[in-house]
């Protein structure tokens, strides 16, 4: 019993060192330099914050906030009625390709051109 528990410590110790690495990797720099003082960083938060007082990635952003419409609640469902078949073709399984082949062919018929 004794013997195998000092195989397996010695078996774990040897593993350890095995995944060791150096303190400097190769190709990684020795240190960050940076290229701003903090004062310019700083600088650029407060001027951001001035620009942009609600960030786009917060709750609080609104991005409807200046936003006016320009046509009435029953034009919009007029539309939308009377596109109806068009969305459901375009959200089928087929993404409206038979919607559209079908339509195309109908719009490429020209009645004025082919009476010359």
């Amino acid at each position: 019993m004794n013997v195998r528990t000092v195989i397996a410590l010695a078996a774990f110790a040897v593993a350890g060192t095995a995944f060791a690495q150096s303190s400097q990797e190769i190709g990684q720099p020795d240190a960050f330099t940076p290229t701003k003082t903090r004062a310019q960083v700083q600088a650029e938060l407060a001027q951001f914050k001035k620009d942009y007082p609600v960030s786009p990635w917060s709750f609080r952003y609104d991005q409807l906030a200046g936003f006016q419409s320009t046509v009435s609640r029953d034009e919009v469902r007029a539309d939308y009625i009377a596109n109806r078949e068009e969305v459901a073709a375009r959200n089928s399984e087929d993404s409206g390709a038979s919607y559209l082949a079908a339509h195309a062919r109908q719009a490429r018929v020209n009645p004025t051109a082919s009476a010359e």
